[in-house]
C-alpha cells in the first residue's frame, strides 16, 4: 500500500507546487490585476509614477481596477457550471465593464487619463487571451473510469478526456479524478485503489455525480436512490430571490411597456381576437395560477396543449416572430410582480400537460418545489420540449437548477437568456 501510495503522489494533475500556484484562481486574479493596472502606468508615466502621481492618475487606476475585477470575478464564478469557459465570459465582460465604468466617469465628470484606460483595456484583453492559451490544456478535464457498472453513458459528455482503466493503476497517467459506479460490488484490489486515490488527493466521483457535474442535469436515478431527500433547494435564497424578482419586474415593466403596447396593437391588426392569452398553469407547491402571455395563435383553431414541432398552422404570422424572440412572454412580468412566478425557474406547464406528465415522467411534481419562471436552466440548455422523452431531459435540467439554485446560477441563466433572445434558440 505504501509503495502504491508513493507512486500515486503526483498522479493528480495540478499536484506540483508550480501548477497549484499558476492555476490558483486567487493567484491568477492578483497577478493579473497588478499586471493590468501597473503595466499601462509604467508605459505612460514611467517607473516613478507612484511618487509623482496626480489625482487623475489615481482615479484612472481605481477605475481600471474595478472595470477589470468585476468581469473576471464573475467569469471565474460562472465557469464552475457545466459547459462554461472563463474566456467566453471574460472577453465580452471586459468590453462591457470598461465601457460602463468609462461612461460613468464621463457622466460624473471625473478627470481621468483616457490614454491610460485605453492601454489598460488592450492589456486586459491581450493578457486574458494569452493566459487562457498558456493553460488551455488544463481547462479540459481528464477523468479515469473504473470499468464496472453503468459508466458507458459518461462518454457522451463532450469537453472531457476520458481514460478507461484496465487495471487498478494510474501509472503513466495524470488525471483530474476517477469516476466509478459505487453501486457495484468492486473487487478488493479496486477498492484499495480507490482508497489510495482518496489518500493522495485524487477525487473519486460517483458516476451519477460526475454526470451531473458535466451535463448540468440530475439523473432520475439519483432521485430513485433517495426519493425524499436528494432534492432540496436552499432556504436562505428565497427572500433574496423574491426581492430580486420584485426589483427586476419594477424595472423591466416600465421599460418594456411601450413594446407591449405596440405588440398588442399588432396582434389585434394581424388576426381577430384578444391581444392577451390567459391559461391556468401549475405553480409553486402545486397551486394553480393564471398565466399571462401575448396571443400567438388564431383564436378559432383548436389543437394540442403544446406547440407541434415543425410548422404549426395555429400560429399567426406575427406569432412566429413573438415566439422566436420570446416577446410573447413579456406579460409574465406581471405574474412575477404578483408572486405567482419568478424571473428564473422551471417553466410552468398547463394543467392538462401536468396531469399527463405526472403519469409518465417520474418525479415530475418535484419541479414545483420552487416557483416557476419566465426563463430557466432547462430553457437555456435545451429549448422547448413537450413530448415525454424531451420532458424527461427537461426535468433533469430542472432538478439540477433546484439542487444548485444560487445567485451565480441565476446570473448565468440571465446571460444565456439574452443570447437566446437574440438568436431565437429552441423556439417553436
Amino acid at each position: 500500500m505504501n509503495t502504491l501510495s508513493n507512486a500515486m503522489e503526483h498522479q493528480r494533475r495540478r499536484s506540483h507546487v508550480y501548477e497549484r500556484l499558476i492555476l490558483s484562481r486567487r493567484v491568477q486574479f492578483a497577478t493579473s490585476l497588478c499586471l493590468v493596472v501597473l503595466t499601462p502606468a509604467v508605459l505612460l508615466w514611467g517607473w516613478s509614477f507612484w511618487s509623482i502621481s496626480e489625482p487623475s492618475q489615481g482615479r484612472s487606476m481605481a477605475i481600471v481596477s474595478l472595470a477589470y475585477a468585476v468581469p473576471v470575478i464573475l467569469a471565474l464564478q460562472l465557469a464552475r457550471y457545466p459547459g462554461m469557459k472563463p474566456l467566453i465570459l471574460i472577453m465580452p465582460g471586459l468590453a462591457l465593464s470598461f465601457g460602463i465604468t468609462l461612461s460613468v466617469a464621463v457622466v460624473l465628470e471625473f478627470t481621468v487619463d483616457l490614454y491610460y484606460l485605453y492601454v489598460a483595456f488592450i492589456v486586459a484583453l491581450s493578457w486574458s487571451l494569452l493566459h487562457y492559451l498558456l493553460i488551455a490544456h488544463y481547462h479540459t478535464m481528464k477523468l479515469a473510469v473504473v470499468p464496472y457498472g453503468r459508466v458507458e453513458s459518461l462518454y457522451s459528455n463532450i469537453g472531457v478526456e476520458w481514460y478507461q482503466l484496465t487495471s487498478p493503476s494510474l501509472v503513466g497517467q495524470r488525471v483530474d479524478g476517477v469516476v466509478v459506479d459505487l453501486k457495484e460490488q468492486l473487487p478488493a484490489e479496486w477498492r484499495r485503489f480507490l482508497s489510495d486515490c482518496t489518500i493522495n488527493g485524487i477525487p473519486v466521483y460517483h458516476a451519477s455525480a460526475a454526470q451531473e457535474m458535466l451535463s448540468g442535469r440530475v439523473s432520475l436515478d439519483q432521485i430513485f436512490d433517495n426519493q425524499y431527500g436528494s432534492l432540496r433547494p436552499r432556504d436562505d435564497y428565497d427572500v433574496i430571490k423574491r426581492v430580486l424578482d420584485i426589483a427586476g419586474s419594477l424595472i423591466l415593466i416600465p421599460l418594456s411597456l411601450p413594446i407591449m403596447l405596440l405588440v398588442a396593437v399588432l396582434i389585434r391588426l394581424d388576426s381577430p381576437g384578444p391581444a392577451l392569452f390567459t391559461q391556468q398553469r401549475m405553480g409553486f407547491h402545486c397551486r394553480p395560477f393564471t398565466l399571462y402571455k401575448f396571443r400567438t395563435m388564431y383564436s378559432d383553431l383548436q389543437g394540442c396543449d403544446f406547440t407541434s414541432e415543425g410548422h404549426d398552422p395555429r400560429i399567426t404570422r406575427i406569432g412566429h416572430i413573438l415566439r422566436k424572440y420570446r416577446i410573447d412572454e413579456l406579460p409574465q412580468l406581471f405574474n412575477v410582480l404578483k408572486g405567482d412566478m419568478s424571473l428564473i425557474g422551471p417553466r410552468p406547464e398547463s394543467m392538462n400537460l401536468t396531469d399527463w406528465y405526472e403519469k409518465d415522467v417520474p418525479f415530475f411534481f418535484y419541479r414545483h418545489m420552487v416557483k416557476p419562471g419566465i426563463t430557466g436552466w432547462a430553457q437555456v440548455e435545451q429549448g422547448y420540449a413537450a413530448e415525454v422523452d424531451g420532458m424527461v431531459r427537461k426535468i433533469e435540467y430542472d432538478f439540477y437548477y433546484i439542487k444548485n439554485i444560487s445567485l451565480w446560477l441565476d446570473i448565468l441563466i440571465v446571460i444565456k437568456t439574452i443570447k437566446i433572445v437574440l438568436t431565437g434558440f429552441g423556439s417553436r
